[in-house]
């Protein structure tokens, strides 16, 4: 084989590679619920006044979205399941599976529609 055609081959090969732009068919509706339970965590955090810093805080641990909701108790369960239905649907879009995808995603956006908390 001639390094011509060893050149195209591997070009074609490159090409129909999956690229991380058409990963998944639910990336972008999950990067856009994630902002918003994001900024629902946020602005329930912030509602309730200061609180006691936990032992986490203490050791340096950096919050994430989770750890927010859970510190809210009861008011942050509501939180923690659209937490839990995006991480579904992120399992599901790396399994290719769109409609349990567009589900999980319904759930999450129910829980945090306007109005909702």
């Amino acid at each position: 084989m001639t390094t011509t055609v060893k050149c195209c081959i591997a070009l074609a090969i490159l090409l129909s590679a999956p690229t991380p732009s058409h990963a998944g068919s639910c990336a972008s509706s999950i990067v856009r619920i994630q902002a918003t339970v994001d900024a629902a965590i946020e602005k329930r955090a912030g509602s309730d006044g200061w609180k006691p810093e936990s032992l986490s805080a203490t050791r340096s641990y950096q919050p994430t979205p989770y750890s927010l909701a859970t510190t809210e108790g009861v008011r942050g369960q509501d939180l923690e399941m659209a937490l839990e239905s995006l991480n579904r649907a992120r399992a599901a879009d790396s399994a290719g599976n769109l409609p349990a995808c567009r589900r999980e995603l319904a759930i999450a956006r129910a829980i945090v529609r306007p109005g909702s908390h």
